[in-house]
């Protein structure tokens, strides 16, 4: 058959699955006659040593061998190796059940671009989930998905899931390990796809063996993906925190120190640690726009029509003038310093008011050449950009 003709292809990654791989294929090929489509079930193998491969063809399934490893690279090359309009992908434990994928091909047929399914709605059988996953690990992982992007997913990382082979290519997924599940939702999301979700059930795997998700490693993996897709939250949102907290508690410590309680005062040494975080926060917030940038240069997140009218409105020389401004008030600030202790001949001083004097001064001058290489460094993108 042609790849036209087939309308599924119903996707196992596999690693030593020999116990469970054949009732995947048999469960997948009696919904597919049940339901009555055309399609095919094709195991991407990922290197099995216990004959896993030989069961699945017995059953009628196709195998292909992915010498990459790694669970997102087993289903990057099983989708490029499939020859359905649409896929539909699930871990070969028997822990899903492909007998009932009947939802899936209904959303994919009213039009979604991505199908999710959601475990916590279908139902979770005694000891399918450990505790850890099911109620610290992806009711997390989902919050923080939808808190940074907006995803309309309830169940972030749900292994059972549907999407079209255009989708597919218009994802340009990147990653090999467990992150291409992340990837794959939060790219769906940011290019504005019409993402469904559908109950789904979890049942206790059929392996004799540990699984091999490690459930602290791969949240992290899942975790440490999340920030790095969204530089606003990781770098953006806090550095603007800090600017304007150092910013605030230095303004009210210029004059003089304040007191707590009779006892209890802030003087000089918050004011160092409140500019301090002035210029930590300049730093994250530069490191944002740094970040989107190579991000779009890349293609691992789709172009910002903010960011690219930035561009346009920025110059070098708005930048080079900003930091001699904040260069030149630092300097004054150093000058009057060195004036009030000549006043005194050179001699002690009160180092409380002295540091009201310096400190500022000091952090002008290291924030205004900071200005003025990151207008640089931003032009420089900029150029490749355009």
């Amino acid at each position: 058959m042609t790849t036209d003709s087939i309308e599924l292809t119903v996707l196992m990654p596999c690693l030593n699955e020999a116990v469970t791989i054949g009732s995947c294929v048999a469960k997948a090929k009696s919904c597919i006659e049940r339901l009555g489509i055309t399609a095919e079930v094709l195991i991407a193998d990922n290197g099995s040593t216990d004959g896993s491969q030989a069961i699945a063809e017995r059953e009628g399934a196709r195998v292909i061998h992915v010498c990459e490893r790694g669970y997102g690279a087993a289903l990057y090359h099983g989708v490029l190796a499939s020859r359905g309009r649409a896929v539909i992908m699930g871990d070969a434990d028997d822990s899903y059940d492909f007998s009932r994928m009947d939802a899936f091909v209904e959303a994919l047929r009213d039009g979604a671009d991505l199908v999710m399914g959601n475990r916590f709605a279908g139902g979770i059988a005694p000891g399918a989930m450990p505790w850890k996953n099911r109620y610290i690990g992806n009711p997390a992982l989902s919050a923080v998905g939808q808190l940074f992007f907006k995803a309309p997913v309830t169940d972030f990382h749900c292994g059972l899931r549907a999407f079209t082979r255009a989708t597919f290519d218009r994802l340009q997924l990147q990653t090999s390990g467990m992150e291409f599940a992340s990837e794959m939702v939060i790219k769906a999301t940011l290019l504005k796809m019409r993402i469904a979700e559908v109950p789904t059930t979890l049942a206790r795997d059929g392996r004799d063996r540990p699984p091999h998700l490690r459930p602290w490693r791969d949240g992290w993996r899942h975790l440490r993906f999340m920030l790095l897709y969204s530089p606003r939250w990781l770098f953006l949102y806090p550095g603007a925190a800090l600017m304007f907290v150092g910013a605030s508690v230095g303004a009210l410590l210029l004059p003089g120190p304040i007191m707590l309680t009779p006892m209890i005062g802030l003087d000089v040494h918050t004011l160092l640690f409140a500019f301090a975080a002035v210029l930590l926060g300049f730093q994250a917030v530069s490191f944002a726009f740094f970040a989107r940038v190579f991000a779009f240069n890349q293609g691992l997140l789709p172009q910002d029509p903010g960011l690219e009218r930035l561009f346009k409105r920025f110059r070098l020389e708005t930048g080079l003038v900003a930091g001699a401004v904040l260069l030149a008030f630092g300097f004054a600030g150093s000058l009057y310093a060195v004036y009030t202790w000549l006043r005194v001949g050179f001699g002690p001083l009160d180092a409380r008011q002295t540091l009201r004097a310096a400190i500022p001064s000091a952090t002008l001058i290291c924030l205004g050449g900071q200005v003025i290489l990151t207008s640089f460094l931003f032009s420089f993108f900029g150029l490749r950009t355009r």
